[in-house]
């Protein structure tokens, strides 16, 4: 299709750690420049929008502002049936951005009406309709990366379902079920057009929801980790593993994910601990859900969520706990987190569902092998390049764990079809399927 303006929310891209779907958001945006199309990011940060151009920069950086009172809330539900509108930030260079998580993404323009996402969710639960979004020359389309109660008017409006996780696995998730039922069927008969990214999410939606087939698109997703991560020296990584985490490459297995139910860290640990391996097991993650179940064999207090006494001196890593042969830390920034998964022996990921499954491919454009599980995308995403097991039978963990841990040449392997494998995710295939969902709408 010729080139058009295309809208890219910043509902996840505002999140001070960002997430998965954050990741989404910037390779879309970075694709789409890629593709020759014009892009705007549409934020919903709580900043000011006053005539100083310096000041209303500042703001839209600041995160030191309150979430919206109930008070204000009131006030602006009896104006939002008419929509809001949204102001250009001006992004001047005035304020160094480098800090936030890659700078930011690919745009063109940046827009933000205030509190947009949260006013929303209050709109949809009180009017059961999404809110209108306007903003001066608005984009062609508005790709909405993530089931959100809002359109852009007089444009097409697309909406990116990653998974109908809270409906097929209730227990795993703290969402609202009743109204995330009730936004995505909106979404299903109101958007011009349903992105997924992989065939078991369309499956999930066209059965589940009752959407025709040919209003869902599967995209899939891109692994397109930073050249400056790839391209960095085998020793240099080795030695800051080393360094910092004292563990020797290839030598322990890793996890890597948010500690929620759906993960199956508590499996993971367990099966770990039964294969009696000597190599160390690494969970980075934070937890999402204050009940601690999930770490309950590492002793982490299950009311506060909180590991035990950091074993390392630098706060940028986050706190860290271990036990025997467990080492858990919170959070990591990219460069850390990708050393960790390149020297690890294997990255151990049979989560019970996942709409696409990142990691598994992370992993694999690293160069290190992986378990993963035979449900949800997974087995989609990792072909014959991983090993497969049931996420639920602790039995087969604990065997492919003992499998990678005595055979140096079933890693080797795995690390090798794994790369491999990775390719068929390219930024170019990518790419190449996004120009062909947007000439759908012209």
């Amino acid at each position: 299709m010729s080139s058009a303006r295309i809208m890219v929310d910043g509902y996840n891209l505002a999140l001070e750690k960002g997430t998965g779907i954050a990741t989404y958001a910037r390779n879309l945006s970075e694709q789409l420049s890629g593709l020759g199309h014009q892009v705007d990011l549409m934020y919903g940060v709580r900043s000011s929008a006053g005539k100083n151009e310096l000041l209303a920069e500042v703001s839209f950086f600041d995160p030191s502002t309150k979430s919206m009172q109930a008070h204000e809330v009131i006030k602006r539900l009896i104006t939002s049936p008419m929509g809001v509108s949204a102001r250009q930030v001006p992004i001047t260079g005035k304020v160094i951005a480098r800090t936030t998580a890659g700078g930011l993404p690919v745009h063109d323009r940046i827009f933000n009406a205030r509190d947009l996402y949260t006013l929303s969710r209050w709109h949809f639960r009180t009017y059961g309709q999404f809110l209108n979004v306007d903003y001066p020359g608005a984009a062609d389309i508005a790709h909405w990366t993530y089931p959100l109660a809002v359109t852009l008017k007089n444009a097409a409006n697309l909406y990116t379902i990653h998974d109908l996780v809270p409906l097929r696995l209730p227990y795993t998730t703290l969402d609202n079920k009743k109204e995330f039922l009730k936004k995505v069927r909106r979404i299903s008969e109101k958007a011009d057009h349903i992105v997924t990214v992989s065939e078991v999410s369309k499956r999930d939606i066209v059965e589940l929801l009752g959407v025709d087939e040919s209003r869902v698109t599967n995209t899939y997703q891109a692994v397109n980790l930073p050249s400056y991560i790839l391209n960095r020296p085998e020793h240099e990584v080795r030695q800051e593993v080393q360094s910092i985490f004292g563990l020797e490459h290839k030598e322990y297995f890793l996890f890597f994910g948010a500690i929620e139910p759906k993960k199956n860290v508590a499996r993971i640990i367990e099966a770990y601990l039964a294969s009696q391996t000597n190599r160390p097991l690494v969970i980075v993650g934070q937890l999402v859900w204050k009940n601690a179940n999930e770490l309950r064999l590492l002793g982490v207090p299950q009311d506060t969520g909180k590991s035990r006494r950091s074993q390392f001196s630098d706060p940028t890593i986050g706190h860290a706990s271990k036990t025997a042969s467990v080492v858990r830390l919170e959070y990591l920034p990219l460069n850390l987190l990708t050393s960790l998964i390149r020297c690890a022996r294997a990255v151990v990921f049979p989560s019970l569902y996942e709409g696409f499954g990142l990691p598994i491919l992370e992993a694999m454009q690293l160069g290190t092998a992986v378990i993963t599980g035979s449900e949800g995308a997974n087995p989609e995403v990792a072909g014959d390049s991983a090993l497969i097991v049931d996420p639920y039978d602790v039995n087969a963990i604990t065997q492919a764990i003992k499998d990678v841990a005595h055979d140096d040449g079933l890693v080797e392997h795995y690390q090798t079809v794994g790369l491999e494998r990775a390719k068929l995710f390219s930024p170019e295939r990518y790419g190449a399927r996004l120009q062909e969902l947007y000439a759908k709408l012209k």
